[in-house]
């Protein structure tokens, strides 16, 4: 299994999760683990996704994901699963 870390964070709209989790579902991007909170109209969600089955690179991933967040008005970004880790190390 491959795993990424998904992060959007913005200002809460309508159809935010929708966008994300279709475009991951035509990708064929498995969602393993998903949390979101809305706080004061902001809204943050991080995913833990597997993207074995997915044909694309993942720096390809990364810059659409981050091209919808623009339209949308929030900020996506991906991590492999390995550099995620490290970066969060104690």
């Amino acid at each position: 299994m491959k795993k990424t870390i998904i992060t959007v964070v913005g200002k809460d709209t309508v159809g935010i999760i929708a966008k994300v989790c279709t475009y991951l579902a035509e990708n064929h991007v498995n969602i393993l683990d998903i949390s979101q909170t809305i706080v004061q109209g902001f809204f943050n969600m991080m995913m833990v996704v597997d993207v074995s089955a997915m044909e694309k690179q993942h720096s390809e991933m990364a810059d659409d994901l981050e091209r919808i967040g623009q339209g949308i008005g929030v900020i996506i970004k991906c991590q492999k699963e390995e550099i995620f880790d490290q970066m969060h190390r104690i």
